[in-house]
């Protein structure tokens, strides 16, 4: 009986030294329990904001994109050596229970899309790089829709990001100022390009792009090379009242 009792005792004791631990420690308890809750791609970038910065969307209180421009370091490429997506990440991830992909199509499709759950299966939508207005009624269509890195994540690698955390380069990856739901042909046609090597055909949608491409580099500390801060100008050359995006 008595050992018994000598049992519940320290029992009762680990217990209470445990809530102790807790209590002075709660740093921890938050780690462990986001350990416990998801893998590398279960919500990692959460304090980004999936509904924001969609591309008709432009705070006019923003600093202008050309002064983020001259911000930013110029600096030419880095090697290639070592690049891979998985780099920066492996699948979109999942956002409040839902693909990232479709927060993004649903983002630019706006009130005109239609979910099955979380997959969008039917909207419109002004795509940015060809400027054409593209109607989607099934959602065999819509798998044809390609999301961007505005930075290339190949550009972002030889610009600064090789060298930073893999956490970081996540955020790079699967933040919604560097996603834009765009047209897979002309996707394909940009690859890895900066704004020196390529630009949308839209030519509307100009200022927009190259802005956000700034304000990218700018949040994470990527650099420009001179060949593609001259590019940038030109455009902004345009438009010197763009602002910049989420910065």
């Amino acid at each position: 009986m008595k050992l018994k009792t000598r049992r519940i005792v320290a029992v009762i004791a680990v217990l209470v030294g445990v809530g102790v631990w807790l209590a002075v420690n709660p740093a921890s308890y938050e780690t462990i329990l986001t350990q416990a809750g998801g893998g590398e791609n279960e919500n990692e970038n959460a304090e980004a904001d999936y509904a924001a910065e969609a591309v008709t969307e432009a705070n006019e209180n923003a600093p202008l994109a050309t002064e983020i421009l001259e911000k930013l370091e110029v600096k030419g490429r880095a090697p290639k050596t070592g690049y891979s997506r998985e780099e920066f990440y492996k699948n979109w991830p999942t956002v409040d229970g839902c693909n990232l992909r479709q927060k993004i199509i649903k983002r630019e499709f706006g009130d005109t899309a239609v979910l099955d759950g979380c997959t969008v299966v039917a909207g419109e939508f002004d795509e940015p790089y060809t400027g054409e207005h593209r109607i989607f009624t099934e959602k065999s269509q819509i798998s044809k829709i390609q999301i961007d890195h505005v930075v290339a994540l190949s550009d972002a690698w030889q610009k600064g990001a090789q060298y930073m955390e893999k956490e970081v380069r996540y955020k790079i990856a699967t933040d919604p100022l560097n996603l834009l739901a765009v047209d897979g042909p002309a996707n394909e046609q940009k690859s890895d390009g900066d704004a020196a090597t390529w630009l949308p055909s839209n030519k509307k949608f100009r200022c927009q792009y190259v802005a956000r491409q700034v304000s990218v580099k700018y949040k994470y500390g990527l650099w420009v090379t001179e060949a593609e801060k001259t590019a940038i100008s030109n455009v902004l050359t345009n438009c010197p009242k763009e602002p910049a995006i989420g910065v």
